[in-house]
């Protein structure tokens, strides 16, 4: 800034002298250009901006001017007497006082870690968990950067849907997940399935296809599921279900009579239901959605070959790419001779090793 504002003096001081080797009028007809570009200038730009060695040399020079034409000038005394007090408040500023040192980013995403992986801890329990390991910092140290990070007070920050999920994943060896979904034929008529899943394996079991899905049709193919399971049903010990009008008492009583305790998802959140949602989504994008169904009766026939596929062949992301039948400790070999079958109609290929 020093630099800039001896220069622009340097330079008004030689055009000033270069001014004095001129006549009287040539100086007259300058003054009165300029006072017109000023007048433009004044119509197009309200509030012009000058850097501090400019306002310097215009504040010099306001003094010399008689006082009829300061108040003509781009700056008024009133802009002159601001940029004083604003020159005054740096030079008499005090520094912030220095605070608490900034915590490390290691640091800082270890709170974030504590605070995001255990939703029922608050700041004063993460604070205490760092103490065990050995990092000094404060309890509101560790508030502050939870609040930054979007981790609120501990009760807030485990929604029903972060403990929904929660209770899935204790729960998936024992648990069972059932649901209805549609699927219309060639003659515009509307067919319901009805499907249970055992989620820890992924197995489906497609209990029945209806027209008109009641609440007395329901429970009996409860029944025979249950009748299917056999001993296999001591396994369970939830069943997770929609809030269908179409579960009844009588229906909750069937499972029950196996010690399953029937848990209710809540009011529109289907998102609480994933993997059945997800075999509903599987079924109509490989399946229903791709052919003609002409009838219940081909309907029901087509979803039990789906389900045999998909119980069978079909790999699935949460076992590992394992098909929900397969055993884990069988580790297949690879070779050179590959056989391929179609299922579902010829809709989907699986392959197999040639025997």
């Amino acid at each position: 800034m020093l630099v800039r504002m001896t220069y622009l003096f340097t330079t008004r001081i030689l055009a000033w002298l270069a001014l004095m080797c001129r006549s009287s009028a040539a100086k007259d007809a300058e003054i009165l250009v300029l006072r017109h570009e000023v007048a433009l200038l004044r119509r197009q730009v309200r509030a012009p901006k000058a850097t501090w060695p400019g306002r310097t040399l215009l504040s010099a020079l306001a003094r010399p001017l008689p006082r009829v034409l300061r108040g003509h000038r781009i700056v008024s005394p009133r802009t002159l007497l601001t940029w004083h007090q604003r020159l005054v408040g740096r030079k008499w500023t005090q520094p912030a006082a220095p605070g608490r040192p900034p915590i490390s980013d290691e640091l800082r995403n270890l709170i974030i870690r504590l605070g995001g992986e255990n939703a029922r801890w608050g700041a004063r329990r993460v604070h205490g968990e760092l103490r065990r390991l050995g990092h000094k910092v404060s309890a509101a140290t560790v508030r502050r950067v939870l609040r930054e990070a979007g981790l609120g007070p501990a009760p807030r920050r485990h929604p029903a849907r972060r403990e929904w999920s929660q209770f899935l994943k204790a729960q998936a060896s024992g648990l069972l997940a059932t649901d209805f979904f549609h699927l219309d034929t060639i003659g515009l008529q509307r067919l319901y399935a009805l499907f249970v899943m055992e989620v820890r394996t992924r197995t489906v079991h497609i209990l029945g296809v209806t027209a008109h899905p009641t609440a007395a049709w329901t429970t009996q193919q409860a029944r025979q599921l249950m009748w299917h399971l056999g001993d296999r049903a001591d396994r369970f010990t939830y069943l997770i279900r929609d809030r269908d009008t179409k579960y009844t008492a009588a229906f909750d009583a069937v499972f029950a009579g196996q010690d399953i305790t029937v848990t209710k998802t809540p009011p529109r959140s289907p998102n609480c239901n994933p993997h059945a949602e997800r075999f509903i989504r599987s079924v109509r994008h490989e399946c229903t959605n791709r052919l003609l169904i002409y009838n219940r009766s081909h309907a029901e026939k087509l979803l039990h070959a789906y389900a045999q596929h998909f119980n069978e062949h079909r790999p699935h992301q949460g076992r590992g790419q394992l098909a929900p039948l397969d055993d884990p400790n069988v580790i297949p070999l690879p070779t050179p001779r590959i056989q391929r079958k179609q299922a579902v109609g010829g809709l989907i290929n699986e392959y197999r090793r040639a025997g």
